[in-house]
């Protein structure tokens, strides 16, 4: 490859990163459910409102807050659209 060429081939993989992580923070879908399960390394099984358990980890926020997270809480799930199997728990109803 030319040194022309490797430069492209950088600009458009940079290009190609920043458009991703863009759509990835958008198009998340947020559902509630209730966490089923305790699971190790703060991981936790969610039934969503729709029947099915996906699993899903803390957020940072929660985590840095130190927020207790038990078997029959409702939270709220964000899921990616890409894997809609695993999820974020952002928020724990009260």
């Amino acid at each position: 490859m030319s040194a022309d060429a490797l430069a492209i081939y950088r600009v458009t993989m940079r290009n190609n990163s920043k458009e991703v992580q863009g759509v990835a923070k958008d198009d998340v879908i947020e559902i509630e459910g209730t966490v089923v399960d305790t699971l190790p390394n703060a991981m936790f099984k969610v039934e969503l409102e729709n029947g099915h358990v996906v699993l899903a980890h803390v957020s940072g926020k929660i985590r840095m807050h130190y927020i207790r997270i038990l078997p029959g809480d409702k939270v709220t799930v964000e899921l990616s659209p890409y894997d809609l199997t695993r999820g974020r728990i952002t928020y724990r109803f009260k």
